[in-house]
């Protein structure tokens, strides 16, 4: 706890004083990026930095819901790319499709879906060409 600022002292040297003797004891070398640069200031202010921040550490997005289909369908095509077994490369596309049969039914907000479901049958015959596989 800290201790109260006596009366006569003036509060900016009173907190600097705190300050260096909480660096003398060494108590900021264990907090989080101690060491590491600052980051780059040139950018012009942004009002939402933190939460735009705290998104991008958590690997959050805010993306219209067409916009993430989209990246959800590009992300189940390079998931059918890496798939081991025809009954992997089925469930994404079955996953997919699902939802994007539902996007068809009820179109989200935001740009055009642009979107149309996988054929499961070409795309497990080309799977297999790819891997030469009967």
């Amino acid at each position: 706890m800290t201790e109260r600022k006596p009366p006569g002292v003036s509060f900016e040297s009173f907190v600097d004083k705190q300050i260096r003797e909480a660096a003398e004891r060494g108590e900021f070398r264990s907090l989080p990026g101690f060491g590491k640069p600052l980051p780059d200031d040139s950018a012009p202010y942004d009002e939402l930095w933190w939460i735009k921040g705290k998104m991008h550490s958590e690997g959050a997005s805010v993306l219209p819901p067409s916009l993430a289909l989209r990246k959800a369908a590009e992300d189940a095509a390079e998931a059918v790319a890496a798939a081991v077994s025809e009954s992997q490369v089925r469930r994404i596309l079955g996953e997919i499709n699902t939802r994007i049969a539902e996007a068809l039914l009820r179109p989200p907000a935001g740009p055009p879906l642009n979107l149309k479901p996988f054929d499961v049958d070409a795309t497990v015959e080309r799977w297999k060409a790819e891997r030469s596989l009967p």
